[in-house]
């Protein structure tokens, strides 16, 4: 864990809320100087605080009007088909997300698609179909809040 100062705090929460703010403009903001403020950055993802930055794509306005996350608990254990379901399940281009998890299912996908007849398609002809595959439980998004993490 990385010794955060105040400082290192405010930059951290500046960019989980605007990634693109260059570093002349977050030292001015916090009172340091652009070359201040850039090394700081630096130590910041040398150090792994933080581990890039993404563009986030609104898939409404991409014309995908539905979001589902699914759980899927596998038919049957073991290292083989948790790998080739997770490969597989990876390549789905409607498959936003893949996450290995603790509790009543074994993986947690995002899932997006054009409408609720698109990701019935997706569901049935390609999820379903997936090596090991079992039980599905489908949570329809409804709306979604961006919050940032907590910043130490």
């Amino acid at each position: 864990m990385m010794d955060l100062d105040e400082i290192d705090r405010m930059i951290l929460r500046a960019l989980a809320q605007d990634a693109t703010q260059t570093a002349g403009a977050l030292g001015r903001r916090f009172g340091l100087s652009q070359p201040a403020t850039w090394r700081r950055v630096k130590r910041l993802e040398e150090g792994g605080a933080i581990k890039g930055r993404r563009l986030r794509l609104n898939a409404e306005a991409l014309g995908f009007g539905v979001t589902v996350f699914l759980g899927i608990k596998l038919s049957r254990k073991g290292r083989a088909s948790f790998a080739d379901f997770e490969r597989t399940v990876s390549a789905i281009p409607e498959v936003q997300t893949v996450e290995h998890v603790l509790g009543r299912f074994d993986f947690r996908l995002r899932v997006v698609a054009r409408d609720l007849a698109d990701f019935e398609r997706v569901l049935r002809r390609r999820i379903m179909t997936l090596p090991g595959a079992g039980e599905i439980e489908a949570n329809v998004l409804l709306s979604e809040e961006r919050r940032p993490g907590p910043i130490g």
